[in-house]
């Protein structure tokens, strides 16, 4: 008998105190992390494919390929690092070297009618419709859990527990703004210069 009611009162303490909605909480906040660092993961991978088809028409835009695989490395280590602002600022930093890349296939009409490399874009934009779905929900989920947490009781539940507020998936302030790249024009108007993969190509000024 007293068993249950130590259990009782227990579980009614624990309720009261909000300390089993702040761990579902931030359990569903880490649930949709994780849904991010898959989409980065896969944004990642496709990558080197991508940066190997750009390669085979314009094997000397070198100072971009190593941006885009610097950028690569960022994405990744960012994602291994689990902190939410560093992927955010990783993966805008990654969009923009991407766009500078995807403008330079703009000089290769052969380039953009690739099928590797349309096929490639259009991946590409799947990844990063679904990182942005998975972003807002998120960044939802960060935000019904650092309002619960600044609440009374459960701040003092937090304090004991040493529940912090969670990042948003937002770049640092600061940090360098990037554009969002515009995969969807596959066929918009290039310079008329043409290029065969089997040789360096000489870019259109």
């Amino acid at each position: 008998m007293f068993r249950r009611w130590v259990v009782f009162t227990l579980a009614l303490a624990t309720t009261a105190c909000g300390y089993n909605r702040i761990q579902s909480l931030d359990e569903q906040a880490q649930a949709y992390q994780g849904q991010i660092e898959v989409q980065l993961q896969r944004r990642a991978d496709l990558i080197p494919n991508l940066v190997n088809t750009v390669k085979g028409y314009a094997q000397h835009e070198e100072a971009v390929f190593t941006e885009v695989a610097n950028a690569r490395a960022g994405v990744l280590g960012a994602v291994r690092s689990g902190d939410a602002e560093q992927m955010a600022t990783a993966n805008a930093t990654l969009t923009g070297a991407l766009g500078r890349l995807i403008a330079v296939a703009e000089a290769y009409p052969t380039l953009k009618a690739d099928q590797s490399f349309i096929r490639l874009q259009d991946e590409l934009a799947g990844t990063e419709n679904r990182i942005a779905v998975a972003r807002n929900d998120y960044n939802g989920a960060v935000n019904q859990y650092n309002a619960y947490i600044r609440q009374f009781p459960q701040v003092m539940t937090a304090k004991v527990t040493g529940a912090k507020p969670r990042k948003y998936f937002q770049a640092a302030p600061g940090s360098t703004q990037t554009p969002t790249v515009d995969f969807s024009r596959p066929n918009a108007p290039a310079a008329p210069a043409t290029a065969a993969p089997s040789a360096p190509a000489t870019k259109s000024p």
